[in-house]
């Protein structure tokens, strides 16, 4: 193949595991609590190395897709991939693919040799996009602007698709539908959302969701506000063109959560009083860090209290809560020098690896603490009913103090976050809506009951999840 080069030391060559791995390590996720696995893209790309930055790159990140109906031979190839699909779904486990639908290698077999050159978005000169989701949304914004949302190209070295194209469209739908088919999948990530063209994607989600209604689909729109996220996701927005993309990966809750822990403001509660822009924000993907993002545990400043806090609001708010690799046992960085730094292999998946952490043998005391808190709180998620599809009500913080509730005919359960650096006693009264009939609680991390709640003490920089009864 193109790239012939692999050093796990090196942060700009080919790295990481394999589908088998994957497949020898879904007890673990289980473990864990985890329900499904979204991989980076599986799709072969055989792509040489290329100049980002002034350095030579590899494409192992798998976003640059050569030919859409082989997997990567250097994962297993089709043969892997169905059959870790197959075993995850025998364990309970749901797969979901990540879709590239903007964008292609330039080593694509389509594009190095184009049936038509409006396969691919043409322009006089090489035109990179802005990355700007502004002119896309505004009623104000020129045409001119808004073509170069799209229409430019994402990097010089992956091509950009024309949906108005026929031929194109109907590929792409028809590998989309075909890959649910073939490999039985049960959701789609979609990347660089807002840069494909919107109508094409309409077209594209519908045909997905008229054969499998029960699939689930999130796009990624990388975007500074709610009401420009909202309006790429299904919403209650007036506007001329609407979407019916059902979920939004939730940048800006995202957002909130770094300001809420660590400036201290509770922004937590202003994003989510938003949520009346979406047609339903409990089919958003919410997340704490991501492939494209410093790691969590490093942009908290390495404090394990801020860390669980962060946790327990990702596993107790409304929406599907997204972990990425190794947060559960504390990895960190910053993308410095680049992306690659957040993106080091799991420690232990490999031969000769000094450590492995998919076994508590193999972690510290601190990285066992981290996990079991994770551990703890997912599974417990697994059977509430509440906290995974019921309804939010929340206070106003109060001394720094943000309380919710996550609440159904099924049951009730109480969160209380202190994102403060003092303690604080909560008087309980004033959540009586919510507390009405309430006789006892029990200490979801802890499993201690609190026979009496009138007056909640909170340590500096804790959060507690209580089950009502």
């Amino acid at each position: 193949m193109a790239d012939t080069q692999s050093d796990r030391t090196s942060p700009f060559l080919r790295h990481g595991g394999d589908l088998q791995g994957i497949t020898k390590h879904l007890d673990y996720f289980r473990d864990l609590g985890v329900t499904t696995l979204w991989l980076n893209p599986v799709i072969e790309n055989d792509q040489a190395l290329t100049d980002e930055g002034g350095t030579k790159r590899s494409a192992y990140h798998g976003y640059a897709f050569t030919d859409h109906y082989n997997v990567d031979k250097r994962l297993g190839g089709n043969e892997a991939y169905l059959k870790l699909i197959q075993s995850a779904h025998a364990k309970g486990l749901k797969i979901m693919q990540d879709a590239v639908y903007n964008h292609v290698g330039n080593r694509h077999w389509i594009v190095r040799d184009l049936p038509a050159k409006d396969w691919l978005n043409q322009w006089p000169q090489y035109q990179n996009t802005t990355y700007k989701d502004q002119p896309v949304v505004d009623p104000y914004a020129s045409e001119q602007d808004r073509k170069i949302s799209q229409d430019g190209w994402f990097t010089s070295f992956l091509p950009d698709w024309n949906h108005k194209n026929p031929f194109v469209a109907n590929f792409l739908i028809q590998h989309a539908l075909w890959t649910v088919e073939y490999f039985g999948i049960d959701a789609w990530r979609v990347d660089t959302y807002f840069y494909n063209n919107l109508e094409f994607m309409n077209t594209l989600n519908q045909r997905l969701l008229d054969e499998h209604p029960n699939l689930y689909i999130c796009g990624e729109s990388w975007v500074n506000n709610v009401p420009n996220q909202a309006y790429f996701a299904k919403n209650k927005l007036n506007v001329p063109w609407k979407s019916n993309l059902p979920g939004a990966i939730d940048f800006q809750l995202y957002f909130a959560t770094n300001e809420s822990l660590n400036q201290s403001n509770n922004r937590w509660y202003e994003i989510l009083g938003q949520d009346i822009l979406y047609d339903d924000a409990f089919r958003n993907l919410i997340f704490l860090d991501n492939h494209d993002l410093d790691r969590y545990f490093s942009v908290i400043g390495e404090d394990l209290n801020k860390y669980k806090m962060g946790i327990t609001f990702l596993l107790t708010t409304r929406g599907i809560p997204q972990l990425y690799y190794g947060t559960e046992i504390l990895m960190k960085n910053f993308k410095n020098p680049s992306d690659a730094e957040v993106r080091k292999d799991f420690p232990g998946g490999f031969p000769n690896d000094p450590s492995s952490k998919f076994t508590a043998e193999g972690r510290t005391s601190t990285e066992n603490e981290a996990y079991s808190f994770v551990r703890t709180l997912a599974r417990y998620r697994q059977q509430s009913t509440a906290l995974q599809t019921g309804k939010l009500t929340h206070f106003l913080p109060q001394d720094g103090i943000y309380a919710y509730f996550r609440h159904d005919s099924q049951g009730k359960v109480m969160v209380l976050l202190n994102p403060t650096k003092d303690a604080r006693t909560v008087q309980t009264d004033r959540f009586s809506e919510l507390l009405n009939g309430v006789t006892s609680a029990r200490n979801v991390m802890t499993g201690a009951s609190l026979p009496s709640f009138k007056q909640i003490q909170l340590s500096p920089w804790s959060s507690l999840v209580l089950e009502l009864h």
